[in-house]
Protein backbone atom coordinates (compact mmCIF):
# COMPACT_ATOMS: atom_id res chain seq x y z
CA UNK A 1 0.00 0.00 0.00
CA UNK A 2 2.70 2.39 1.10
CA UNK A 3 5.19 1.98 -1.44
CA UNK A 4 3.52 3.44 -4.57
CA UNK A 5 1.80 6.42 -2.94
CA UNK A 6 2.42 10.07 -2.37
CA UNK A 7 1.66 11.28 1.53
CA UNK A 8 2.08 14.88 2.41
CA UNK A 9 2.43 15.39 6.14
CA UNK A 10 1.37 18.28 7.72
CA UNK A 11 2.98 18.76 11.54
CA UNK A 12 5.45 15.96 10.01
CA UNK A 13 7.91 16.83 12.90
CA UNK A 14 5.42 16.02 15.82
CA UNK A 15 6.30 13.23 17.95
CA UNK A 16 3.55 10.71 16.80
CA UNK A 17 4.35 12.21 12.53
CA UNK A 18 7.83 12.40 12.47
CA UNK A 19 8.32 8.06 12.75
CA UNK A 20 5.70 7.19 10.44
CA UNK A 21 6.81 9.86 7.87
CA UNK A 22 10.06 7.69 8.21
CA UNK A 23 8.38 4.08 8.07
CA UNK A 24 6.25 5.03 4.91
CA UNK A 25 9.83 6.86 3.82
CA UNK A 26 11.64 3.28 4.40
CA UNK A 27 8.84 1.35 2.62
CA UNK A 28 9.63 3.54 -0.87
CA UNK A 29 6.43 6.08 -0.68
CA UNK A 30 7.16 9.67 -1.62
CA UNK A 31 6.85 11.74 1.67
CA UNK A 32 7.30 15.69 1.80
CA UNK A 33 5.65 17.84 4.81
CA UNK A 34 5.13 21.20 6.73
CA UNK A 35 5.28 21.99 10.29
CA UNK A 36 4.31 25.25 12.10
CA UNK A 37 7.82 24.61 13.97
CA UNK A 38 9.93 24.71 10.24
CA UNK A 39 8.35 27.81 9.46
CA UNK A 40 8.97 29.73 12.59
CA UNK A 41 12.49 28.61 12.33
CA UNK A 42 13.02 26.39 15.20
CA UNK A 43 14.34 22.88 15.73
CA UNK A 44 16.53 22.68 12.68
CA UNK A 45 18.00 19.79 13.51
CA UNK A 46 14.94 17.87 13.49
CA UNK A 47 14.08 18.77 9.99
CA UNK A 48 17.61 18.54 8.71
CA UNK A 49 17.22 14.86 9.86
CA UNK A 50 13.95 14.34 7.58
CA UNK A 51 15.45 15.99 4.71
CA UNK A 52 18.73 13.07 5.06
CA UNK A 53 15.92 10.80 4.56
CA UNK A 54 14.92 12.04 0.81
CA UNK A 55 11.83 14.06 2.56
CA UNK A 56 10.74 16.86 1.32
CA UNK A 57 9.76 20.13 3.64
CA UNK A 58 7.31 22.63 2.15
CA UNK A 59 5.70 26.26 3.81
CA UNK A 60 2.46 24.99 6.02
CA UNK A 61 1.09 27.60 3.30
CA UNK A 62 -0.40 24.96 0.90
CA UNK A 63 1.78 25.30 -1.48
CA UNK A 64 2.99 21.31 -0.67
CA UNK A 65 -0.47 20.04 -2.07
CA UNK A 66 -0.59 20.43 -5.74
CA UNK A 67 -1.84 16.68 -6.89
CA UNK A 68 -5.21 14.82 -6.53
CA UNK A 69 -3.12 11.82 -5.85
CA UNK A 70 -1.13 12.86 -2.91
CA UNK A 71 -2.55 12.21 0.25
CA UNK A 72 -2.75 14.80 3.33
CA UNK A 73 -1.80 13.33 6.96
CA UNK A 74 -2.69 14.95 10.03
CA UNK A 75 -2.33 14.75 13.39
CA UNK A 76 -5.49 15.19 15.87
CA UNK A 77 -3.38 18.88 16.38
CA UNK A 78 -4.00 20.45 12.93
CA UNK A 79 -7.48 22.27 12.39
CA UNK A 80 -9.29 22.72 9.42
CA UNK A 81 -8.61 25.84 9.04
CA UNK A 82 -4.76 25.27 8.56
CA UNK A 83 -4.03 25.89 4.44
CA UNK A 84 -2.85 22.34 4.16
CA UNK A 85 -6.15 21.01 4.75
CA UNK A 86 -7.58 23.95 2.66
CA UNK A 87 -5.26 22.97 -0.24
CA UNK A 88 -6.15 19.49 -0.08
CA UNK A 89 -9.69 20.43 -0.03
CA UNK A 90 -9.54 22.44 -3.26
CA UNK A 91 -7.85 19.78 -4.80
CA UNK A 92 -9.63 16.62 -3.93
CA UNK A 93 -6.63 14.38 -2.26
CA UNK A 94 -6.93 11.75 0.16
CA UNK A 95 -6.85 12.89 3.91
CA UNK A 96 -6.07 10.21 6.53
CA UNK A 97 -5.49 11.61 10.71
CA UNK A 98 -2.30 10.14 11.75
CA UNK A 99 -4.12 7.07 13.60
CA UNK A 100 -5.76 6.12 10.43
CA UNK A 101 -2.90 5.79 8.28
CA UNK A 102 -1.09 3.80 11.06
CA UNK A 103 -3.74 1.34 11.67
CA UNK A 104 -3.55 0.44 8.12
CA UNK A 105 -0.19 -0.13 8.63
CA UNK A 106 0.01 -2.18 12.04
CA UNK A 107 -3.35 -4.17 10.83
CA UNK A 108 -1.55 -5.27 7.63
CA UNK A 109 1.68 -6.53 9.48
CA UNK A 110 1.64 -10.69 10.25
CA UNK A 111 2.31 -10.61 13.92
CA UNK A 112 1.37 -6.74 15.45
CA UNK A 113 1.88 -6.04 19.21
CA UNK A 114 0.22 -2.78 20.14
CA UNK A 115 0.78 -1.22 23.53
CA UNK A 116 -1.79 0.89 25.01
CA UNK A 117 -2.47 2.93 28.90
CA UNK A 118 -2.42 6.01 30.09
CA UNK A 119 1.33 5.62 30.92
CA UNK A 120 4.35 3.40 29.88
CA UNK A 121 3.30 2.98 26.35
CA UNK A 122 6.41 4.66 24.74
CA UNK A 123 9.16 3.12 27.48
CA UNK A 124 7.11 -0.80 27.22
CA UNK A 125 7.64 -0.01 23.04
CA UNK A 126 11.30 0.43 23.27
CA UNK A 127 11.73 -2.50 25.22
CA UNK A 128 9.64 -4.63 22.83
CA UNK A 129 12.14 -3.23 20.11
CA UNK A 130 15.02 -3.64 21.13
CA UNK A 131 13.78 -7.48 22.30
CA UNK A 132 13.43 -8.71 19.38
CA UNK A 133 16.14 -6.48 17.69
CA UNK A 134 18.67 -7.90 19.54
CA UNK A 135 16.90 -11.23 18.81
CA UNK A 136 17.59 -10.71 15.02
CA UNK A 137 13.82 -10.44 14.44
CA UNK A 138 14.15 -7.06 12.44
CA UNK A 139 10.70 -5.32 13.67
CA UNK A 140 9.13 -2.15 12.52
CA UNK A 141 8.51 -0.18 15.19
CA UNK A 142 6.59 2.91 15.57
CA UNK A 143 7.44 5.10 19.28
CA UNK A 144 6.87 8.86 20.04
CA UNK A 145 10.01 8.97 21.68
CA UNK A 146 13.46 8.61 20.64
CA UNK A 147 15.18 5.16 21.37
CA UNK A 148 18.42 5.65 22.76
CA UNK A 149 19.46 1.94 21.91
CA UNK A 150 18.61 3.21 18.44
CA UNK A 151 20.01 7.06 18.42
CA UNK A 152 23.44 7.71 16.00
CA UNK A 153 24.58 10.99 15.38
CA UNK A 154 23.49 10.50 11.94
CA UNK A 155 20.18 9.31 13.30
CA UNK A 156 19.45 11.54 16.40
CA UNK A 157 15.70 11.00 15.92
CA UNK A 158 15.39 7.05 16.34
CA UNK A 159 11.95 6.68 17.05
CA UNK A 160 10.64 5.21 14.83
CA UNK A 161 12.26 1.48 12.74
CA UNK A 162 11.45 -0.36 9.73
CA UNK A 163 12.71 -3.50 9.31
CA UNK A 164 11.40 -6.57 7.23
CA UNK A 165 10.65 -9.13 9.70
CA UNK A 166 6.83 -9.05 9.56
CA UNK A 167 6.66 -7.73 13.02
CA UNK A 168 5.10 -4.45 13.76
CA UNK A 169 5.33 -3.00 17.51
CA UNK A 170 3.28 0.28 18.06
CA UNK A 171 2.41 2.04 20.83
CA UNK A 172 -1.64 2.75 20.32
CA UNK A 173 -3.28 6.24 21.77
CA UNK A 174 -6.12 6.27 23.35
CA UNK A 175 -6.71 10.10 23.42
CA UNK A 176 -8.56 10.84 20.40
CA UNK A 177 -10.17 7.12 20.69
CA UNK A 178 -8.05 6.01 17.69
CA UNK A 179 -7.31 2.74 19.81
CA UNK A 180 -10.62 1.66 18.29
CA UNK A 181 -9.11 1.00 14.81
CA UNK A 182 -6.18 -1.34 15.58
CA UNK A 183 -6.62 -5.13 15.43
CA UNK A 184 -3.64 -5.93 17.11
CA UNK A 185 -1.94 -9.72 17.54
CA UNK A 186 -0.65 -8.78 21.16
CA UNK A 187 -2.16 -6.11 23.15
CA UNK A 188 -0.82 -5.34 25.80
CA UNK A 189 -2.57 -2.99 28.78
CA UNK A 190 -0.49 -1.33 31.07
CA UNK A 191 -2.81 0.72 33.32
CA UNK A 192 -6.10 2.87 32.97
CA UNK A 193 -6.26 6.16 34.66
CA UNK A 194 -7.89 9.49 33.94
CA UNK A 195 -5.92 11.48 31.45
CA UNK A 196 -7.67 12.62 28.10
CA UNK A 197 -11.15 10.61 29.15
CA UNK A 198 -13.54 10.01 31.28
CA UNK A 199 -13.05 6.63 33.10
CA UNK A 200 -16.19 5.22 31.39
CA UNK A 201 -15.22 6.04 27.69
CA UNK A 202 -11.56 4.82 28.75
CA UNK A 203 -13.04 1.24 29.80
CA UNK A 204 -14.43 0.63 26.69
CA UNK A 205 -11.81 2.09 24.56
CA UNK A 206 -9.34 -0.59 26.36
CA UNK A 207 -11.47 -3.82 26.57
CA UNK A 208 -12.31 -3.51 22.66
CA UNK A 209 -8.77 -3.19 21.97
CA UNK A 210 -8.16 -6.12 24.30
CA UNK A 211 -11.04 -7.89 22.83
CA UNK A 212 -9.75 -7.85 19.46
CA UNK A 213 -6.35 -9.12 20.17
CA UNK A 214 -4.84 -12.89 19.50
CA UNK A 215 -3.39 -12.51 23.40
CA UNK A 216 -4.15 -9.76 25.44
CA UNK A 217 -1.55 -9.10 28.19
CA UNK A 218 -2.39 -7.33 31.68
CA UNK A 219 -0.99 -5.70 34.45
CA UNK A 220 -2.98 -6.95 37.56
CA UNK A 221 -0.70 -4.30 39.84
CA UNK A 222 -3.11 -1.67 38.69
CA UNK A 223 -7.03 -2.17 39.93
CA UNK A 224 -8.56 -0.89 36.75
CA UNK A 225 -6.94 -3.11 34.48
CA UNK A 226 -7.01 -6.21 36.50
CA UNK A 227 -11.05 -5.53 36.12
CA UNK A 228 -10.72 -5.46 32.75
CA UNK A 229 -9.11 -8.48 32.56
CA UNK A 230 -12.12 -10.34 34.56
CA UNK A 231 -14.52 -8.70 31.93
CA UNK A 232 -12.78 -9.55 29.12
CA UNK A 233 -12.45 -13.00 30.19
CA UNK A 234 -9.96 -13.91 27.03
CA UNK A 235 -8.81 -17.95 27.16
CA UNK A 236 -5.38 -16.19 25.67
CA UNK A 237 -4.44 -13.61 28.54
CA UNK A 238 -1.20 -13.14 29.91
CA UNK A 239 -0.58 -11.33 33.58
CA UNK A 240 2.28 -9.69 35.41
CA UNK A 241 2.66 -7.89 38.58
CA UNK A 242 5.15 -6.68 40.93
CA UNK A 243 2.90 -7.80 43.91
CA UNK A 244 0.85 -10.93 43.06
CA UNK A 245 2.80 -14.15 42.61
CA UNK A 246 0.02 -16.12 41.04
CA UNK A 247 0.57 -13.60 37.79
CA UNK A 248 2.23 -15.38 35.09
CA UNK A 249 4.54 -13.78 35.59
CA UNK A 250 5.94 -12.10 38.75
CA UNK A 251 8.77 -9.96 40.37
CA UNK A 252 10.12 -10.28 43.17
CA UNK A 253 13.92 -9.10 45.45
CA UNK A 254 13.60 -5.94 43.37
CA UNK A 255 16.70 -3.86 44.30
CA UNK A 256 16.66 0.17 43.03
CA UNK A 257 19.96 2.15 42.70
CA UNK A 258 19.80 5.59 41.18
CA UNK A 259 19.78 4.38 37.99
CA UNK A 260 19.36 1.17 37.53
CA UNK A 261 17.20 -1.64 39.13
CA UNK A 262 17.28 -5.69 39.20
CA UNK A 263 14.88 -8.06 40.26
CA UNK A 264 13.94 -12.17 40.29
CA UNK A 265 11.70 -12.68 37.32
CA UNK A 266 9.50 -15.66 38.08
CA UNK A 267 7.45 -17.53 35.17
CA UNK A 268 6.98 -20.74 34.05
CA UNK A 269 8.37 -22.31 36.88
CA UNK A 270 12.09 -20.66 36.52
CA UNK A 271 13.40 -17.68 38.34
CA UNK A 272 15.76 -15.41 35.93
CA UNK A 273 17.81 -12.52 37.67
CA UNK A 274 17.30 -9.26 35.82
CA UNK A 275 19.02 -6.29 35.61
CA UNK A 276 17.80 -2.99 34.40
CA UNK A 277 20.14 -0.15 33.07
CA UNK A 278 16.68 2.25 33.74
CA UNK A 279 15.58 3.12 37.51
CA UNK A 280 12.55 3.06 39.56
CA UNK A 281 10.17 0.05 39.97
CA UNK A 282 8.01 1.36 37.62
CA UNK A 283 10.34 0.44 35.04
CA UNK A 284 9.90 -3.24 36.46
CA UNK A 285 6.26 -3.39 35.60
CA UNK A 286 7.05 -1.91 32.50
CA UNK A 287 10.25 -4.75 31.56
CA UNK A 288 7.34 -7.34 32.58
CA UNK A 289 4.81 -5.73 30.52
CA UNK A 290 7.46 -6.03 27.45
CA UNK A 291 8.77 -9.46 28.26
CA UNK A 292 5.28 -10.79 28.52
CA UNK A 293 4.52 -9.17 25.14
CA UNK A 294 8.01 -11.03 23.70
CA UNK A 295 6.50 -14.15 24.83
CA UNK A 296 3.39 -13.76 23.66
CA UNK A 297 4.93 -13.22 20.39
CA UNK A 298 6.67 -16.44 20.13
CA UNK A 299 10.15 -15.39 21.84
CA UNK A 300 11.53 -17.72 24.73
CA UNK A 301 11.36 -15.82 27.86
CA UNK A 302 14.94 -16.57 29.09
CA UNK A 303 16.37 -14.95 25.56
CA UNK A 304 13.99 -11.76 25.69
CA UNK A 305 15.21 -11.06 29.30
CA UNK A 306 18.66 -11.04 28.55
CA UNK A 307 18.26 -8.61 25.81
CA UNK A 308 16.26 -6.65 27.78
CA UNK A 309 19.59 -5.91 30.22
CA UNK A 310 20.82 -3.94 26.81
CA UNK A 311 17.82 -1.85 27.13
CA UNK A 312 19.39 2.13 27.66
CA UNK A 313 15.96 3.96 27.89
CA UNK A 314 13.92 6.59 25.79
CA UNK A 315 15.11 10.46 25.56
CA UNK A 316 13.01 12.38 28.06
CA UNK A 317 11.76 9.45 30.18
CA UNK A 318 14.49 10.19 33.24
CA UNK A 319 17.10 11.13 30.95
CA UNK A 320 20.34 12.60 33.21
CA UNK A 321 21.25 15.57 31.05
CA UNK A 322 24.92 15.76 33.39
CA UNK A 323 25.60 16.88 36.87
CA UNK A 324 27.33 20.18 37.36
CA UNK A 325 28.83 21.66 40.71
CA UNK A 326 26.74 18.73 42.61
CA UNK A 327 24.20 19.32 40.75
CA UNK A 328 21.86 16.69 38.42
CA UNK A 329 19.39 18.48 35.89
CA UNK A 330 16.90 15.34 34.83
CA UNK A 331 14.72 15.58 31.57
CA UNK A 332 11.20 13.79 32.05
CA UNK A 333 7.88 13.48 29.71
CA UNK A 334 5.87 13.41 33.13
CA UNK A 335 2.78 15.04 32.70
CA UNK A 336 0.25 13.21 34.01
CA UNK A 337 -0.60 12.15 37.20
CA UNK A 338 0.70 8.68 37.05
CA UNK A 339 3.91 9.34 34.98
CA UNK A 340 4.61 12.51 37.60
CA UNK A 341 4.29 9.92 40.77
CA UNK A 342 6.66 7.37 39.46
CA UNK A 343 9.26 9.99 38.28
CA UNK A 344 8.76 11.50 41.78
CA UNK A 345 9.03 8.40 43.85
CA UNK A 346 12.25 7.25 41.75
CA UNK A 347 14.14 10.38 42.72
CA UNK A 348 12.84 10.43 46.37
CA UNK A 349 14.13 6.91 46.76
CA UNK A 350 17.57 8.36 47.25
CA UNK A 351 18.47 11.40 49.09
CA UNK A 352 18.36 14.88 47.65
CA UNK A 353 16.12 17.87 47.25
CA UNK A 354 14.12 18.39 44.25
CA UNK A 355 13.55 21.26 42.09
CA UNK A 356 10.43 20.34 39.77
CA UNK A 357 9.77 22.27 36.75
CA UNK A 358 6.50 20.90 35.32
CA UNK A 359 5.01 23.27 32.03
CA UNK A 360 1.83 21.86 31.06
CA UNK A 361 0.96 20.67 27.56
CA UNK A 362 -2.03 22.84 27.73
CA UNK A 363 -4.75 24.54 29.25
CA UNK A 364 -7.14 21.44 28.30
CA UNK A 365 -5.23 18.98 30.42
CA UNK A 366 -5.02 21.09 33.44
CA UNK A 367 -9.17 21.64 33.72
CA UNK A 368 -9.69 17.84 33.40
CA UNK A 369 -6.72 16.75 36.13
CA UNK A 370 -6.70 20.01 38.12
CA UNK A 371 -7.12 18.05 41.13
CA UNK A 372 -5.33 14.78 40.37
CA UNK A 373 -2.39 17.13 39.57
CA UNK A 374 -2.36 19.19 42.72
CA UNK A 375 -2.66 15.87 44.84
CA UNK A 376 -0.03 13.83 43.13
CA UNK A 377 2.30 17.02 44.05
CA UNK A 378 0.89 17.40 47.66
CA UNK A 379 1.78 13.81 48.15
CA UNK A 380 5.12 13.22 46.59
CA UNK A 381 6.75 16.48 47.21
CA UNK A 382 9.00 15.89 49.68
CA UNK A 383 9.22 19.40 52.71
CA UNK A 384 12.23 20.71 51.26
CA UNK A 385 11.03 20.19 47.26
CA UNK A 386 10.10 23.00 45.07
CA UNK A 387 7.94 23.21 42.46
CA UNK A 388 7.87 26.07 39.85
CA UNK A 389 5.06 26.12 36.90
CA UNK A 390 5.50 28.23 33.66
CA UNK A 391 2.21 29.01 32.25
CA UNK A 392 0.84 26.41 29.53
CA UNK A 393 3.49 25.22 26.25
CA UNK A 394 0.75 27.06 23.47
CA UNK A 395 0.89 26.60 19.98
CA UNK A 396 -1.83 28.45 18.55
CA UNK A 397 -5.71 28.15 17.91
CA UNK A 398 -8.77 28.59 19.93
CA UNK A 399 -8.34 27.58 23.68
CA UNK A 400 -10.10 27.59 26.88
CA UNK A 401 -7.74 29.03 29.58
CA UNK A 402 -9.99 28.38 32.70
CA UNK A 403 -7.64 26.33 34.38
CA UNK A 404 -4.33 28.00 34.93
CA UNK A 405 -0.58 26.74 36.31
CA UNK A 406 -1.34 29.46 39.28
CA UNK A 407 -4.33 27.31 39.98
CA UNK A 408 -2.27 24.10 40.68
CA UNK A 409 0.77 25.59 42.26
CA UNK A 410 -1.98 27.61 44.89
CA UNK A 411 -3.49 24.37 45.39
CA UNK A 412 -0.20 22.37 46.20
CA UNK A 413 0.95 25.63 48.40
CA UNK A 414 -2.54 25.19 50.50
CA UNK A 415 -1.39 21.55 51.17
CA UNK A 416 1.83 22.91 52.74
CA UNK A 417 4.62 22.80 49.99
CA UNK A 418 7.10 25.14 48.34
CA UNK A 419 5.18 25.84 44.88
CA UNK A 420 5.17 29.41 42.56
CA UNK A 421 4.26 30.23 39.51
CA UNK A 422 6.23 32.01 37.46
CA UNK A 423 4.83 32.69 33.64
CA UNK A 424 7.55 32.89 31.38
CA UNK A 425 10.01 29.78 30.99
CA UNK A 426 13.35 31.90 31.02
CA UNK A 427 12.34 33.49 34.23
CA UNK A 428 11.41 30.13 35.50
CA UNK A 429 15.04 29.02 34.81
CA UNK A 430 16.61 31.70 36.26
CA UNK A 431 14.69 31.25 39.48
CA UNK A 432 15.88 27.29 39.43
CA UNK A 433 19.81 28.72 39.03
CA UNK A 434 19.60 30.77 41.75
CA UNK A 435 17.78 28.04 44.26
CA UNK A 436 19.81 24.68 43.28
CA UNK A 437 22.86 23.59 45.82
CA UNK A 438 25.01 20.57 45.66
CA UNK A 439 22.92 17.80 46.05
CA UNK A 440 20.04 18.74 44.55
CA UNK A 441 18.13 17.24 41.66
CA UNK A 442 16.03 19.30 39.22
CA UNK A 443 13.87 18.00 37.15
CA UNK A 444 12.28 19.04 33.79
CA UNK A 445 9.03 17.98 33.01
CA UNK A 446 6.26 18.36 30.54
CA UNK A 447 5.15 16.75 27.41
CA UNK A 448 4.45 18.33 23.23
CA UNK A 449 7.35 20.30 23.40
CA UNK A 450 10.54 19.27 22.19
CA UNK A 451 12.25 22.46 23.52
CA UNK A 452 12.11 21.04 26.47
CA UNK A 453 15.21 19.18 26.18
CA UNK A 454 16.52 22.38 24.87
CA UNK A 455 15.97 24.23 28.41
CA UNK A 456 17.35 21.27 30.57
CA UNK A 457 20.42 21.74 28.77
CA UNK A 458 20.96 25.34 28.93
CA UNK A 459 19.81 24.71 32.59
CA UNK A 460 23.08 22.68 32.94
CA UNK A 461 25.08 24.82 31.35
CA UNK A 462 23.94 27.65 33.55
CA UNK A 463 24.81 26.28 36.74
Amino acid sequence: MAETRSYFFCGIGGSGMLPLASIVRAQGAEVAGSDRSLDQGRLGDKFAFLERQGIGLHPQDGSGLTRKDQILVTSAAVEETVPDVQAARRIGAEHLTRPQLLARLFNAAPTSIGVAGTSGKSTVTGMVAWIFHAAGRDPTVMNGAVMKNFATPDRPFASALAGTGGLFVSEVDESDGSIALYQPSVAVLNNVTLDHKSMDELRTLFLGFVARADTAVFNLDDTETRALATRAALPRAVTFSLSEPAADLHAADIVEAPLAVSFALHADGATIPVRLAVPGRHNVSNALAALAAARAAGLPLAEAAAALEGFTGLRRRFDVIGTRNGITVIDDFGHNPDKIAATLDTLHAFPGRLLVFFQPHGYGPLKVLKDELIATFAGRLGPDDLLVMPDPVYFGGTVERTVTSADIVEGVRAAGHSAEHIAERAACGERLRGEAKPGDRIIVMGARDDTLTVFAQELLDGL
